[in-house]
């Protein structure tokens, strides 16, 4: 099993798995080249000064920004930003994993920022507002970000509006104005329509 599916609880599900754009990688890789280069241009000069084979021996820094490369693209890899039908899960780190998550129930709103190179190449900031003491998460530089934060809004309506089974906790009088109050927010956001926040409120008032 995967490291992330050793974090989901029981019937929860992955919805999307969203990674930083490539463009974070550029600067490592200008920075890479540069030392590459130093480490050609030095070979070329000591090569015709030092007696062989130790002229060759700057060629050995080359392995120095190849495995640098590899180290940050695998940093990069292991970065993820997971939607799931609960909660958004950040994973950092290769060996050492650092993991926090943002429940939906306690997202109170999500922005998202894209400058005009960030709408050109799709890549953009996603600033996600809750109720938890944590307050603020901020992710920088997400590969569409528009799709990710669909799906959390996606996800977020759909934890408050699901058909009640049997067996299931009912919701709580208090809860529905909270939920009301998010419903007409999706609406002003132009991913619900009015049919629909009229049909949901409807259900909702029924329920309590």
């Amino acid at each position: 099993m995967s490291y992330l599916g050793q974090l989901l609880g029981e019937n929860e599900a992955v919805v999307l798995i969203a990674r930083q754009s490539w463009v974070v990688l550029v600067r490592d890789i200008i920075v890479n080249l540069v030392l590459a280069l130093i480490a050609i241009g030095l070979t070329l000069v000591l090569i015709p000064i030092l007696p062989s084979p130790w002229g060759f021996v700057p060629a050995i820094l080359l392995l120095i920004p190849a495995v640098r490369f590899v180290l940050q693209f695998i940093e990069w890899q292991n970065r993820e930003y997971v939607v799931t039908n609960r909660r958004v899960i950040q994973i950092h780190g290769v060996i050492n994993k650092n993991v926090g998550d943002s429940s939906l129930e306690k997202v109170n709103d999500v922005r998202m920022s894209q400058s005009a190179l960030g709408r050109l190449l799709n890549y953009g900031d996603v600033e996600i507002l809750t109720a938890s003491e944590l307050g603020t998460n901020l992710f920088r530089r997400i590969a569409d970000p528009i799709r990710f934060k669909t799906a959390m809004l996606n996800e977020k309506e759909k934890l408050g509006f699901e058909e009640t089974v049997p067996g299931a906790t009912t919701l709580r009088p208090g809860d529905v104005p909270n939920l009301i109050a998010s419903l007409s927010a999706l609406r002003s956001q132009g991913l619900i329509t009015e049919e629909e926040f009229q049909q949901k409120k409807a259900e909702l008032l029924s329920r309590m």
